[in-house]
């Protein structure tokens, strides 16, 4: 597999279950990559071996772009629309339900979808370099899929700020002064250092303390396999007016 190849893995290190994830267009989300990644998340909370999930990407440019434009310029019914949105809901639902601690590293900018991979992590890292937008309602829809996600982690006024101003970014300061980065690093190899630090002090926890732990941390989200779906049909819709297909044919024409 050559670097320039999407894919999604997960390795095991002394408890640890790291799961990466790579797309060459600035590590956009295609609908395959949301299902491999779902799927990876699931299958490592179900991993006896693993205690503690580490949840990252590879390359030197954003942590993650968002939805796929390729694939968003493709929808041509409320179908497929639903489909592919389905994909963020699952991935947000597969790290809320996984009995294990997520820890996110953000190397980079992250934007939309990957404002919520951020926001669903139970504990994230991130380095000065890893701004934030919620770009969906420039696109013509909204911030509806990863919205409960964001809007848990940072609260309503800070999520509403982000989802309104969506043509602009905020840094990765304001991002920690909001909750939604935990820890903030000077450099990527400090941050690495510190992660892995708590990840293998995690790995020596109890894994039933960690599992009800948990459960606290996500309680009243009961209800979000229904919501995120019902969130992922208005994008779904949204995403086949005119004004969407414009934006976007004019962003891939750039």
């Amino acid at each position: 597999m050559a670097m320039s190849d999407p894919f999604v893995k997960t390795e095991i290190q002394d408890g640890i279950g790291i799961i990466t994830f790579f797309h060459p267009q600035s590590n956009s989300m295609p609908g395959e990559q949301l299902r491999k990644l779902a799927e990876e998340i699931t299958n490592a909370g179900k991993n006896d071996e693993i205690k503690v999930i580490v949840l990252k990407s590879e390359g030197d440019k954003a942590f993650c772009a968002g939805a796929s434009f390729d694939e968003l310029v493709q929808i041509e019914n409320e179908e497929q629309g639903l489909k592919f949105f389905s994909g963020f809901a699952h991935v947000i639902n597969s790290m809320r339900k996984a009995p294990k601690f997520i820890l996110a590293r953000v190397h980079s900018k992250a934007v939309g979808g990957g404002v919520g991979i951020a926001s669903a992590a139970d504990y994230t890292f991130a380095v000065p370099s890893a701004s934030v937008k919620l770009s969906e309602l420039a696109v013509g829809i909204g911030p509806f899929v990863v919205g409960p996600a964001v809007e848990r982690k940072i609260g309503k006024a800070a999520f509403q700020e982000l989802a309104t101003d969506a043509s602009n970014w905020r840094s990765a300061q304001w991002a920690n002064e909001k909750g939604l980065y935990t820890d903030l690093y000077d450099s990527i190899s400090d941050m690495d250092k510190a992660l892995m630090a708590l990840a293998g002090t995690l790995a020596k926890s109890s894994p039933q303390a960690m599992a009800e732990l948990k459960k606290v941390y996500w309680e009243g989200t009961e209800q979000w396999d229904d919501l995120l779906i019902q969130r992922a049909k208005i994008s779904g819709r949204l995403i086949l007016s005119e004004f969407s297909k414009n934006f976007i044919r004019k962003f891939k024409n750039k």
